[in-house]
């Protein structure tokens, strides 16, 4: 097992001007392939805001500053460049960020943590990924883990922890891929990586976003209007004091005060001295608008209603249809057809040939798993 930290450490050059950011992109964009990645402050701050953004090609790592160069529109250049491979692992939240600050788009994408899943692997993490295919350990100490990516100035040792996140991307893509391509994959994984480059930014209904809430699907109709209420204060104190909502009040906490509004909120699990000392008062005017406010009764209150026994049938044995793919391909089921389908399926199992065309099937899935679909859905 190699360990990173004792070889030598990546070198990097920190970005905080327009004139370097112009620089870093025709770098990014000489090279054929580049790995990504980008750090946010979700853990100290709120709204989530990028703080970093690494990006490796060849040998040289940049790493751009946002607080400092505020405008990474440049950077769209390399990023919707098809002719540049962009390699990022588990890009979803990377691609958000980056869409929903500045707007910016991926084009050919290929995502390690996809690969991996598709390869059969079951640590799919990067840290254990580079362990496990690669035999290179990182070091991530507990401490910089938890760094806040937006305060300034970062360290010499979290700037090196932030660029080994792309240092081995693109061996660790090479490696993945010809496992993937070995097993007669590679189509799955491209079309999965095409997909992703589809994600764009869509801020929450704040309407409906208290249903994020664990557990509120067990709210009576009285009891969603409070955490409603509850959610919207809970949010705004969070914006006013820049903090993570969950560290102004856990979610726990604000179901268990929906559910017994009238309780002493002393006795309210997970929500500390300190917490009821400074927002008893909100909390108190939020249950008592909550109370007074129309029920609420979910807008897919038809989905509360348990199937009929048949329908209930139909989708276990789809289940298990698809469980057994898993099992014959060693693969997580749901890589293999999607839940969502099935569902549908259960409920109209003639709708079959419509179902194959939905846009939640892959073309691979089809191509691969139609017939056998189509010979289980006749057996139902």
């Amino acid at each position: 097992m190699r360990d990173r930290q004792r070889l030598t450490q990546p070198r990097f050059t920190i970005v905080t001007t327009p004139r370097q950011l112009a620089e870093a992109v025709e770098a990014l964009r000489r090279v054929p392939i580049v790995a990504l990645d980008t750090e946010g402050n979700s853990r100290h701050h709120y709204p989530d805001r990028v703080s970093l953004v690494q990006a490796a090609a060849g040998e040289e790592v940049f790493v751009i500053d946002p607080l400092a160069v505020t405008d990474l529109r440049p950077l769209g250049q390399a990023l919707a460049d098809s002719h540049v491979q962009k390699v990022l692992h588990g890009a979803d939240y990377d691609l958000r960020g980056l869409n929903r600050e500045w707007g910016l788009v991926c084009e050919n994408l290929y995502d390690t943590n996809i690969a991996a899943r598709f390869a059969g692997l079951e640590r799919v993490g990067l840290a254990a990924l580079l362990e496990d295919v690669m035999q290179v350990r990182i070091p991530k100490e507990e401490k910089i883990q938890r760094t806040d990516w937006s305060r300034r100035p970062l360290s010499d040792a979290e700037l090196i922890y932030a660029s080994e996140d792309v240092v081995h991307l693109v061996a660790l893509r090479d490696a993945l891929d010809a496992r993937v391509r070995a097993l007669g994959r590679q189509e799955w994984v491209a079309e999965e990586c095409e997909r992703l480059t589809e994600v764009r930014y869509a801020a929450p209904d704040a309407e409906w976003a208290f249903l994020g809430v664990k557990d509120s699907r067990r709210l009576d109709a009285r009891g969603l209007a409070v955490l409603k209420s509850l959610h919207a204060m809970r949010d705004a104190e969070a914006r006013r004091r820049d903090r993570p909502p969950e560290f102004v009040l856990p979610g726990s906490a604000l179901l268990h005060i929906a559910r017994y509004p009238n309780a002493d909120l002393a006795t309210t699990p997970e929500l500390s001295p300190g917490a009821l000392r400074r927002y008893e008062e909100s909390i108190r005017r939020a249950v008592r608008e909550g109370v007074a406010a129309e029920p609420i009764v979910r807008q897919l209150q038809a989905s509360r209603v348990r199937p009929a026994p048949d329908e209930l049938e139909r989708h276990r044995r789809l289940k298990e249809w698809r469980a057994s793919l898993g099992r014959e391909l060693s693969l997580d089921p749901s890589l293999l057809w999607p839940m969502r389908s099935l569902e549908r399926l259960a409920r109209e199992p003639g709708a079959l040939e419509s179902e194959l065309d939905s846009p939640d099937v892959r073309r691979w899935q089809r191509s691969v798993f139609g017939e056998r679909l189509r010979a289980a859905v006749a057996g139902l």
